[in-house]
């Protein structure tokens, strides 16, 4: 391992700042970052060796290779991270404008979606995994949700019950069962869980999202959150009867009066469902 990359993978070891998820994402892109500035041709860096020129030069690469704003956005945040840990606060810019990074555009009218097609689960070995992301499809659960979940304890019957301790934000929150689709997707969860959540007996949460990461890499499921896309624009048609703008549905500005209260009230359950609870953020899902 090189100087680098061992020196940043020690930092995060040592500083472990966040929620676990937050903490791997920010080892691997701190990995990658070392990497990139090796091929960059910064060959003996340590972690403190840290310079603008660093900084400009990954921008710069990042943007040859049509890395996204809000990738690069991601990558600005840990590197950030990383100068304020070693003291060098201010050889980084505090704003991404500085470097020409644009905005976010959270609202495309473009799809997201992904569909969990058979071949591709058929990749996955680990059967945990494999339910979870069929959990994920099924329900549009959230990666942390699927994972945590304890499928008895969740079947409510004709819904969905999400404890407060799987659930981002740490609110509970329940989802329609709907379809003999889900019915079967839940029940066969439970016959893998044993009372348990989907997280093996012999690992932690944290050990079985390494795996969870490792399993879908190796099948190219890359993006899972397109799985939450493509269960919210099902849903959205299901409760409006047309598809949503970003599946080539209407516009909101294209409705009829009566039409947009079907739509308005359809955003607002879908925003409880999928624990946001704010109508504007359907919009990321949906486009408007």
């Amino acid at each position: 391992m090189r100087d680098l990359n061992y020196q940043l993978k020690q930092l995060c070891d040592r500083n472990r700042d966040g929620s676990y998820a937050t903490q791997s994402d920010r080892a691997r892109i701190l990995s990658h970052v070392a990497n990139q500035l090796h091929d960059l041709g910064y060959r003996h860096m340590n972690a403190d060796s840290l310079r603008p020129k660093h900084v400009d030069a990954l921008v710069q690469q990042w943007k040859a290779d049509g890395v996204s704003a809000g990738t690069m956005k991601n990558r600005m945040s840990a590197i950030r991270w990383w100068a304020q840990k070693i003291g060098k606060d201010n050889i980084i810019a505090r704003d991404n404008g500085s470097y020409d990074i644009d905005k976010r555009t959270f609202v495309t009218n473009i799809s997201k979606a992904e569909v969990l097609d058979d071949a591709r689960l058929a990749k996955i070995t680990d059967a945990y995994t494999a339910m979870s992301l069929q959990l994920q499809a099924a329900f549009g659960l959230r990666r942390e949700e699927s994972i945590k979940i304890v499928p008895v304890w969740a079947d409510g019957g004709d819904r969905l019950k999400l404890k407060d301790t799987w659930t981002k934000g740490g609110k509970y929150r329940e989802i329609a069962i709907r379809t003999p689709e889900q019915r079967t997707v839940l029940n066969e969860a439970k016959q893998l869980a044993v009372g348990t959540s989907l997280i093996p007996s012999n690992l932690r949460y944290r050990d079985q999202l390494q795996r969870f990461r490792a399993q879908c890499d190796k099948a190219g499921i890359h993006g899972v959150h397109g799985l939450r896309h493509n269960f919210a624009q099902e849903r959205y048609r299901q409760l409006t009867g047309w598809h949503s703008p970003a599946r080539g549905g209407p516009r909101s500005s294209q409705l009829a009066p009566e039409q947009r209260q079907r739509d308005l009230s359809a955003r607002l359950l879908l925003s409880e469902e999928m624990g946001h609870g704010r109508e504007q953020i359907t919009a990321v899902y949906l486009g408007r």
